[in-house]
C-alpha cells in the first residue's frame, strides 16, 4: 500500500510538503503541486479520509441539491455541468454527495441533511424558484453556489439567457421569418423565465406581432414537453414559420411531433433550440441552437465554492456566462 512517505521519496520533496499539497494548502507552487499529484496518480495513493478529516477539520465532501420531482440530473445540460464541477473540485480532493431530503426514512430539509453529513459546501442546480428548503439552505452560513438559478443568498453562475434568446430571434429574423413562436420553459424555473423575457424583448425590438397562441409552455425542458407544445402550435389559425424553443430536448421533441404531422424541418418550419446538448449535432436535421458553455459554468462554480470553503466564509458573487449561436440545418431562409 502506497504511503505519503513513498510519494515523498519518489518526488524528492519532504513529507511536510507532500502533506501540504494533499491537504490543499496554498503556500506551495503550482509546479510542485503538479509533480506531487502526478506521483499520487501514478502510484495509486489514496489518503486515509478519517485521518485527513481530523487533520484539516474538513469532511472533503460537497453536497449537491437538484430538483428530484422533475427532469433533474437526467437533463444533458445539468449532467455536463456537474461533470465539469466534479472534475474541478476533484482536483482539490473533494467528493460529491447528492442530496436526499430523507434521513433514516424521516423527512428532513436539505440543510438538516447536509449538517448531518457535515459537508464543507453545497452546489444547487436545477431547483425551482421559491423552494422553501432551498431558501433555508441559502440563508444558512454554509458555503454555497447556485447554478442556473436566482439567489441573493449565495454566489450564482448562469448563462446569459436574455442574450441567447436575442441571438435566436435575430437569426430567424435574418432568414426572413416574421411569424416566430416560442416554446418556453416552466415559469417556475430561472432559465424558463429569462429566456421567455428575452424572446419578448427581441420580438418587440423588431416590431413583430406577439400572439398569445404563439407562446406555449413546454414544462421542465423535457422531450415530451416539446412534443405537447408542438401539438398546440399546430392548432394555431395561422401556423408560425419558425419556432424558438427554450431547450434542446424540447426542440427535438417538437421536431418529432412536427414530422408526425407530415411537416419537414426546415422546409416547412424552422426550429432553433437552446443548450447545444451533444445529441443536437447528431439528429436529422442537425439542430441550430444557442450554446451554453457547460465546462466553464462548472469550473467557475467550483472555483467560487472553493474560495468560500478555503476562506471559511460565504461570498456573494454573480457571474454571467456568454452564449453563442451554433448554426446547423434546422433553420431555412424564406
Amino acid at each position: 500500500m502506497t504511503t505519503i512517505h513513498d510519494i515523498a521519496k519518489k518526488t524528492g520533496f519532504s513529507i511536510a510538503t507532500v502533506s501540504k499539497v494533499l491537504n490543499n494548502y496554498k503556500d506551495v507552487s503550482e509546479n510542485t503541486r503538479k509533480v506531487i499529484f502526478e506521483a499520487v496518480n501514478e502510484m495509486g495513493y489514496y489518503p486515509n479520509s478519517s485521518a485527513r478529516t481530523l487533520t484539516t477539520k474538513k469532511s472533503w465532501s460537497i453536497g449537491v441539491v437538484f430538483d428530484e420531482d422533475e427532469i433533474g440530473m437526467e437533463h444533458p445540460f445539468f449532467n455536463a455541468v456537474i461533470e465539469s464541477f466534479k472534475k474541478h473540485v476533484g482536483k482539490q480532493g473533494y467528493d460529491l454527495l447528492f442530496a436526499s431530503n430523507r434521513i433514516g426514512n424521516v423527512p428532513k430539509t436539505y440543510i438538516d441533511h447536509f449538517q448531518h453529513r457535515g459537508v464543507d459546501g453545497v452546489v444547487v442546480v436545477n431547483s425551482v424558484l421559491e423552494d422553501p428548503d432551498v431558501e433555508k439552505l441559502m440563508k444558512s452560513n454554509m458555503p454555497s453556489v447556485v447554478i442556473d438559478f436566482d439567489s441573493r443568498e449565495a454566489s450564482v453562475v448562469y448563462s446569459d439567457n436574455h442574450h441567447g434568446s436575442e441571438l435566436a430571434i435575430d437569426h430567424l429574423y435574418s432568414l426572413g421569418h416574421r411569424k416566430i413562436a416560442h416554446i418556453a420553459g416552466s415559469n417556475s424555473l430561472f432559465a424558463g423565465i429569462h429566456r421567455k423575457n428575452g424572446y419578448l424583448l427581441a420580438m418587440e425590438k423588431f416590431g413583430l406581432p406577439l400572439k398569445d397562441e404563439y407562446i406555449v409552455e413546454g414544462g421542465h425542458f423535457s422531450y415530451e414537453g416539446g412534443q405537447d407544445a408542438a401539438k398546440k402550435l399546430l392548432k394555431c389559425e395561422e401556423r408560425p414559420t419558425a419556432i424558438y424553443v427554450a431547450g434542446d430536448l424540447m426542440a427535438l421533441g417538437a421536431i418529432s411531433e412536427l414530422k408526425k404531422h407530415g411537416l419537414s424541418v426546415p422546409d416547412d418550419i424552422s426550429v432553433i433550440g437552446f443548450d447545444d446538448i451533444e445529441l443536437s449535432r447528431y439528429t436529422t436535421p442537425g439542430l441550430t441552437t444557442i450554446r451554453q458553455d457547460t465546462t466553464l459554468i462548472g469550473k467557475i462554480a467550483a472555483n467560487l465554492l472553493m474560495d468560500q470553503i478555503n476562506d471559511k466564509k460565504k461570498h456573494y458573487m454573480s457571474v454571467k456566462i456568454p452564449v453563442k449561436l451554433i448554426e446547423r440545418n434546422s433553420c431555412k431562409k424564406i
